[in-house]
């Protein structure tokens, strides 16, 4: 067998894995808190019901809108106009004649998007484009198959054109993540949380207390309503992480594990803001980078570029992605 059928053999065996995969529950060994759930059997709660009458407005604007305005998947909320430049037609509006959602509904018009999806802000161009190609081929799936999301991002990659990729893309690239989008800190002890399918909730009222975090990162808005109700993309997250979890990533990260894979700064630099093509990856979402992470090391992730990473993912540990991710989310991006 030459390299270019074995090629060719692996990803169709890749992508019948992760057919399969899709119709298996969770398994024990997933981090299910990178998936905005506590455990393996709780279903994604039932989808809100917006108001459509009450106007609301937040610091720094003067637009107001109801909640279901905010929720507008076709025209999402530009809270802060003045904070990236303007939007082409698929990132502010989408398509509704063919179903697509404005790429700034979900991943916000600065492109940070939010733990339950990616941060897009700065990515280099011919990556973005090979991932739209993956989704659409079927070579980017979840693990988790109460993450709906990514079949909707796959549903949208199919119906995308070449030209919006490329306007969506080359509007990502430009934009920059701020250092404080995602604070990590370390803490032995955490809010009580609900899983939402997006994130960790911070429980309010007579349930609230804290609890041990135990072997998890815990990822939740600092204010949960201005980023569930309104999307507002100033609204930060706060990752808690186990004490002592940045300092054995940063560890692995930089020796490889001594040794067990190749290190991350090889390929996306030494700072970890990416290569070239090759994307940055420091300051991402901790619940997002564990995510990618698990579905590289389980099939569910098959591109051409992830095979680079599959003898790096083979030898990870639960322990070793949850230190990766809490130690790549602590960076300056």
């Amino acid at each position: 067998m030459n390299i270019r059928t074995a090629t060719v053999s692996l990803l169709v065996i890749g992508v019948a894995a992760t057919a399969i995969a899709q119709t298996k529950s969770p398994a024990k060994d997933e981090p299910f808190w990178a998936w905005g759930y506590n455990d393996a059997t709780t279903p994604a709660p039932p989808a809100a019901v917006r108001d459509t009458t009450e106007k609301h407005t937040i610091p720094g604007t003067t637009l107001s809108l109801t909640e279901a305005q905010a929720q507008d998947r076709q025209s999402p909320p530009d809270w802060f106009p003045q904070d990236h430049p303007p939007m082409p037609p698929i990132v502010a509006h989408g398509d509704a004649a063919r179903m697509i959602y404005a790429c700034g509904f979900c991943h916000l018009p600065n492109g940070l998007g939010r733990p339950e999806n990616a941060n897009v802000a700065g990515l280099p161009v011919e990556y973005f484009r090979e991932q739209i190609k993956e989704f659409k081929n079927g070579q980017r799936v979840s693990s988790d198959p109460r993450k709906t999301n990514t079949a909707t991002m796959i549903g949208f990659a199919k119906a995308l054109t070449d030209a919006e990729v490329d306007q969506a893309a080359t509007y990502f690239a430009s934009l920059q993540e701020p250092a404080d989008w995602v604070k990590v800190m370390e803490s032995a002890m955490v809010p009580k949380t609900r899983g939402t399918g997006s994130w960790l909730t911070v429980i309010e009222g007579a349930d609230a207390g804290m609890e041990p975090i135990g072997n998890r990162i815990v990822e939740t808005p600092i204010n949960n309503e201005d980023q569930e109700k309104w999307r507002n993309p100033r609204a930060t997250f706060i990752a808690y992480v186990p004490p002592g979890s940045i300092a054995k990533g940063k560890q692995l990260v930089e020796t490889g594990g001594n040794g067990r894979f190749t290190a991350c700064t090889v390929c996306h630099g030494q700072d970890l803001r990416g290569v070239g093509p090759i994307p940055p990856i420091a300051g991402r979402s901790p619940s997002y980078i564990a995510r990618q992470l698990y579905d590289m090391q389980n099939g569910n992730r098959s591109g051409s570029w992830t095979q680079l990473m599959a003898p790096v993912v083979a030898t990870l540990e639960p322990s070793d992605i949850l230190n990766l991710s809490a130690y790549v989310a602590s960076l300056k991006p």
